[in-house]
Parts: C-alpha cells; structure tokens; sequence
C-alpha cells in the first residue's frame, strides 16, 4: 500500500536482530523550518516562526517576531520524526514545548547543543543545532497530507486523511477506511478533480473548499517544480480563523536533481549526517554507513551488493556499502581507507576488485599508498581479479604490506570475518 512507503521514506534506521543498523536513504532532507520558509514561496499558508541557534537569538526573536505573543511554541530541530515523544540525553523530556513568551530564553538554552533520542533516530540520537519558533495557532481540526512516489502507478500519489497529528502507521493500522489515495497523471498534472477529491478525504470543518483545493495545487506544484520524493503534513490543520494551514512539514527531494535544484541542496546539513558519508560524497565515493565489523572496498553497486550478503553468509556484518566506481584514481582508494579505518567498530577491511574499467593495478597502488597516509591497525584482505591483476598483485607483494590474499570471493569473506573476530 502506498502509505506503506511512507514509513520507509521517514525512517532512518532500524533494529535486526536486536542490533541498530543505520539506513542511509539517496535523497536530501531538510529541516522543518526550512521546509515552511520553501512552502510559503509557493504561497501555501504557514504558521509565522523564525529558527535560531542561540539563546540570544531567541531573545532577539521574541522582540522582532513574537512582541505580542503570549505564548510561543518552541520546535528542536532535527533531521528525524518523534520529535514531541523524544527525550534529550541531557533528561529534557519532548523536543516540542509550548511555552509561555518568558521561559521561551531558558528552554531553547535546555535543547541546543543537546543530543535529542526518538523512535527513528536510533540510540545515539542527534544533536540539535537550531530550534524553530512559532506562533501558537488555534488549531480547530487537525489531519494528514502527503505526496510521495508510487510504484504501482508510476507517478506521484496524493494520501490524506481527515484524522492526523500521529504517524501514517498508526492512522492506517486504527483508521484504515479514512485514508484516501489519489494517483496523479504525471503528464496531466493535478486537475481540479484530483484536487477536490483530496479536500473531499481531508473532510475540512471550517476552512472554505475552494480555498483548500487551491492550497493542495500549490503542494502539487511545489513537489513537482523542485524534484520532491516526499512531501509530508502532520497536520495539517485548520485554524479558528477558517484557514488550512501546514503546521508542520517535512520535505525531502531527489539526490539526482542536485544540478538543478542548487539552491535547495544549498540548504543540506552536514552536522545531520553520518560524517564518514559526507567526507565520502567529497572525495565522490559511493559510500553508506552501517553498524557492521567489516568495512568494505568494492568497485560496482552490483558487486559491493553480493560482498555484502556473503559477508553476512559466514557469519559477519558489513560495515558499510563502498563503491569506488569505475574510474577510482589512486587519491580516492586513498580517500576510501580513510573513511574505513575512521570508524572504530570497524575490525577488518575487505577489499574485492574485478577489474574491468576499473584497473587491479590502481587499486593496488592506492592501497600501498593509503597504507602510507593512514595507520592500518586492522587486518586487510584483499581478492583481485580482472584486467592488470597480476601487476596489482606484485604491487602488493612488493610492497612489504601484511596483505591477506583471497582466489575468489567466497575465499575473501571467510577470511574477513575470521580475521574480525580476532
């Protein structure tokens, strides 16, 4: 079901066998604040607020933004769902306070620099760098909105239901008949039709049906014009004042759309992401983080795929996806054992090359030379095969490095997840 893949766009890990692994997903996300400041260029109602990073600047914000405000409602923002039901390492419970004007100052001085825990960023949390302040609404209806990718239709489809404020999960698993999907004609665009029947599932109280049809052509709009993957409102809500308002926002937009949307890949959080990941997107290596023993060096998706999976057949865990492409230069290998060896869990290294663009004697080199930059304190194995491979084996053999060699693939796993555990 389409509300299935939701869950899978907005988590960021998960348990197997008790164990946390991380789940590194090919799409840029970006903080709610900076999803209401993109939405509101699009003309779609949003609740006024403004994001600080000190405690000065909240009380800066109080004055300019907020002068008359009673009361404030002060948002931790992180790059993960359950902030409100989150707990800061510090104790803080909640990532999401409604307080008054006067203890705005203290609270935001309690959550930044702290590290927020919720059910989708794992144990270790994330560390909150800003905090968004907005004006309290009076919120008289309260439901769910969403654009993501469908498969079945191959196209966009649009889920509302007229009940929100908790996850898509729970709202299908206790209001499965509520929830209305509406599959959009990616060559047609969103019509009037699509967009009423959307309203029609929204089931709004107060706010005017022609108004509301407009608001969901604008959020149509948004997604297509900057390449979204998912656009998320949890709620969206009507106001006393009979408005439809997205009171909450999570964007997320397309990797291969960078070139073209630069200005909203402008707004990526480094601090946010797995530093091993960013330091990899630098040196251009295709590299996801896990939580595994055995890091991993391979060139082609295809193949880091299968090292991955025979790791696991004997018995280990892969510490990471790693491909180095097809035109690695030695300075990327270089690069690559760089990341591998920054990650402590990491007991053992293997490294699986089939030459074919991609040279056995240039990976060889970057070893020998990434052996040079960077303290190997942990067991290396290395399978070669394909085009120069007896070269880059007498590279290595030259080299003086305590290399474990493997024939074949099956031979390299084994000897990896051994030479782990020791």
């Amino acid at each position: 079901m389409a509300w299935r893949s939701i869950g899978k766009f907005v988590s960021q890990s998960l348990a197997v066998g008790g164990r946390w692994q991380q789940q590194q997903l090919r799409r840029l996300n970006i903080h709610e604040y900076q999803g209401a400041e993109l939405m509101k260029k699009y003309g779609i109602n949003v609740p006024k607020g403004v994001a600080v990073s000190s405690v000065q600047e909240a009380k800066e914000a109080l004055k300019s933004v907020f002068p008359n405000e009673n009361e404030v409602v002060v948002k931790s923002q992180i790059l993960a769902g359950g902030r409100g039901l989150g707990t800061f390492k510090s104790g803080l419970k909640g990532g999401v306070h409604i307080v008054k004007a006067e203890e705005v100052e203290a609270l935001a001085g309690k959550m930044l620099g702290q590290i927020l825990v919720t059910k989708q960023t794992g144990p270790q949390g994330k560390v909150v760098s800003k905090v968004y302040l907005c004006e309290k609404l009076a919120l008289v209806n309260e439901m769910y909105f969403a654009i993501t990718l469908d498969r079945t239709t191959a196209g966009p489809i649009v889920i509302a239901c007229k009940k929100g404020g908790t996850s898509i999960e729970d709202l299908a698993e206790k209001f499965p008949d509520m929830i209305i999907k509406v599959p959009i004609d990616v060559f047609k665009g969103i019509t009037d039709e699509d967009a009423a029947k959307v309203v029609d599932g929204l089931a709004p109280k107060v706010a005017d049906r022609n108004t509301s049809i407009e608001q969901v052509k604008k959020l149509y709009k948004l997604f297509c014009e900057c390449d979204c993957t998912l656009l998320e409102i949890n709620p969206i809500a009507e106001t006393a004042d009979n408005l439809l308002v997205a009171a909450d926002a999570k964007l997320n937009f397309d990797d291969n759309a960078a070139f073209r949307q630069k200005e909203i890949f402008a707004l990526r959080d480094p601090s946010q992401e797995d530093p091993r990941e960013v330091a990899a997107a630098k040196a251009d290596l295709n590299y996801i983080g896990l939580d595994g023993e055995i890091g991993c060096m391979v060139n082609g998706a295809g193949l880091a795929m299968a090292t991955m999976d025979i790791i696991k057949l004997h018995g280990g865990t892969p510490a990471n996806f790693l491909d180095v492409g097809g035109n690695a230069s030695e300075g990327q290998v270089v690069e690559a054992f760089k990341i591998l060896t920054s990650d402590d869990k990491v007991k053992a290294i293997l490294v699986n090359i089939f030459g074919g663009i991609m040279k056995c004697d240039v990976i060889a080199s970057g070893i020998v030379n990434a052996a040079k930059h960077v303290s190997l304190k942990v067991p290396v194995v290395v399978r070669l095969e394909g085009t120069n491979v007896d070269q880059g084996k007498r590279i290595l053999k030259e080299s003086g490095m305590a290399l474990i060699t493997a024939e074949d693939l099956d031979d390299a796993a084994e000897k990896a997840v051994k030479a782990s555990a020791q």
